[in-house]
């Protein structure tokens, strides 16, 4: 039994969870699209409520205008119960303290449904969250990626704007799973997309508006083959790796591949499939993010996947696993595990091997 007795009295002492161990999944419930960050000394993960806890917590308060857009005819019956979302904190990828309700429709008038996939950046102090709502159809409805800010990463998130950052189409880009990624230049790019096209746009200094490139375009389509969703951007030794999600996201074939370019726009190479379903652990692995511990070359990659032998799509875990680079730059496919990572507090020297 993994999770010991005096580990996890030693754990309840901490204020932590009570994982005494690391483990996959790293948390109770239903989660999905994480992505892992480091903030004030510590791991957060931002993910996606997949389906309810159990018991379900109380739904928040929808305004008039609210109420009568959740009236609208959804792809998925789950997506009228993803109005907020939990975060989660970590001295060192093993103890995990559940925020809850970091952001919620109650200080976002405009999103009502579907609300995913957050990604957040620290500006001078402040902490900015983009994230999709409303699963838009088409440029018809309101919704798409918003931005929402807080002066701490637990949040509470209150929107930033009054209306969708990104509210529209383009390229065929539906606007949800946004991802935010700033340069070593300081310059800070949005990327998004999902049905199958990928998009890239310039923010401005203060992360409110989208700014024209150097040619004068604003939205660039950067769609690698075989993406369907959930874009990702990371940069080591001067190289750029864009990296998405494949297949569909309640099938066998979710997934995640790679491309490698010398710049955030690319071009991108292709280089395959680095994350993908092991029937020994589990199916359908994939929207994942990836962290750099600080100081180091060492990465953990975080996904979300579904237990073997339940059929029910919404039922995606967290789970975190090393991500490890060969000497040419490409990456090894991830062996996902049940038994995750040892403990990796910041500032700390890896211990064991590969």
């Amino acid at each position: 039994m993994r999770k010991s007795l005096a580990g996890i009295a030693a754990a309840a002492a901490l204020g932590l969870s009570g994982w005494a161990f690391a483990e996959n999944p790293i948390v109770p419930g239903w989660y999905a699209d994480p992505e892992i960050r480091v903030f004030a000394g510590r791991y957060w993960i931002y993910p996606t409520l997949s389906d309810d806890s159990d018991p379900p917590e109380a739904s928040p308060r929808f305004s008039a205008e609210q109420a009568q857009a959740r009236k609208r005819r959804t792809v998925r019956p789950s997506y009228v119960k993803q109005t907020y979302f939990d975060a989660f904190s970590s001295p060192d990828l093993v103890h995990w303290t559940r925020h809850r309700r970091v952001l919620s429709t109650e200080t976002v008038a405009w999103a009502a449904y579907a609300v995913w996939a957050p990604s957040v950046i620290e500006v001078k102090g402040r902490y900015y969250m983009f994230f999709g709502a409303n699963d838009i159809q088409s440029d018809q409805e309101q919704g798409g990626i918003g931005l929402a800010v807080s002066d701490r990463p637990e949040g509470p998130f209150k929107d930033a704007l009054g209306k969708p950052l990104i509210g529209a189409f383009h390229s065929g880009a539906q606007p949800i799973d946004p991802f935010v990624f700033r340069d070593d230049d300081g310059q800070v790019y949005l990327y998004y997309g999902g049905w199958s096209h990928c998009n890239v746009v310039r923010l401005s200094d203060d992360l409110r508006s989208v700014v024209p490139f150097a040619d004068g375009t604003t939205y660039k389509e950067i769609t690698p083959p075989g993406y369907v969703e959930g874009s990702f951007v990371i940069k080591r030794k001067g190289v750029y790796y864009l990296m998405w999600s494949e297949g569909g996201w309640t099938g066998p074939d979710y997934s995640v591949a790679y491309a490698m370019g010398p710049s955030p726009l690319g071009p991108f190479k292709p280089m395959g499939k680095i994350l993908q379903q092991d029937f020994r652990i589990a199916r359908g692995a994939g929207h994942h993010s990836v962290v750099n511990v600080p100081g180091t070359d060492d990465w953990y990659i975080a996904y979300h996947r579904r237990p073997l032998g339940d059929d029910i799509g919404e039922h995606r875990q967290l789970a975190v696993d090393r991500m490890i680079f060969n000497p040419d730059g490409t990456i090894r496919p991830v062996v996902m595990t049940n038994e995750g990572v040892t403990p990796r507090p910041i500032g700390h020297a890896r211990t064991g091997g590969e």
